[in-house]
């Protein structure tokens, strides 16, 4: 069986902090770059959805025409029984 030895301990401790630190450091100098990477691919794809809007405009009738929309019609039967309705009512 090993023994952990105090000098190894506090070498893992000062490697985790050290890595930690220079994380932090790293995010700090990157995260202005990395917004403004995510920004500029949110405002594309806004901007492909409202390039898109005018052709919907042009499909829209002009004020004042009408459009008539038929949908065939399907005669269901209403013969099916659910169930038989019963009515109650409540005991005090």
């Amino acid at each position: 069986m090993q023994m952990a030895s105090f000098t190894g301990f506090l070498r893992t401790i000062l490697i985790i902090l050290l890595v930690y630190y220079g994380i932090k450091i790293l995010m700090k100098l990157f995260a202005p770059y990395v917004m403004r990477y995510m920004s500029k691919k949110v405002q594309e794809r806004f901007g492909g959805q409202f390039q898109q809007q005018p052709d919907a405009e042009r499909n829209r009738p002009k004020e004042g025409e009408t459009i008539i929309d038929k949908t065939p019609d399907r005669r269901q039967s209403s013969d099916k029984k659910v169930g038989e309705y019963v009515d109650y009512e409540e005991i005090d």
